[in-house]
């Protein structure tokens, strides 16, 4: 008599419990590194941007003759000066400013490189 026996090979409870805890363990330090950088990168952008309007706000008043302290409407009178028009990655807006001030994001304060 010849009696075949068939083995069937499955993971345990406690093997999938094993997967799932050491996953767990990596997203719980993988996603605060996330989060860190993504805040960093947007912060990188937003001072970026406002040292591209800042930039373009001296060309402005060289080529107007303006002095320090004059009010500069917005960022559309510096269209000419900038390519695209910056968009905060904040979801905030610019405010260009005065001659000779910083310009302000309204999410991110005052910060250029």
């Amino acid at each position: 008599m010849n009696i075949a026996k068939s083995i069937k090979r499955a993971f345990t409870l406690v093997e999938i419990m094993i997967v799932v805890l050491i996953i767990g363990i990596l997203l719980a330090v993988a996603v605060p590194n996330f989060m860190t950088a993504r805040e960093t990168s947007r912060s990188k952008a937003c001072s970026a941007n406002l040292h591209q309007i800042e930039s373009a706000k001296e060309q402005y008043a060289m080529d107007n003759r303006l002095a320090d302290g004059t009010a500069v409407a917005g960022l559309a009178n510096l269209a000419d000066y900038i390519k695209k028009t910056p968009e905060c990655p904040s979801g905030g807006t610019y405010t260009a400013g005065a001659i000779g001030a910083d310009p302000a994001c309204s999410e991110g304060g005052t910060h250029i490189l």
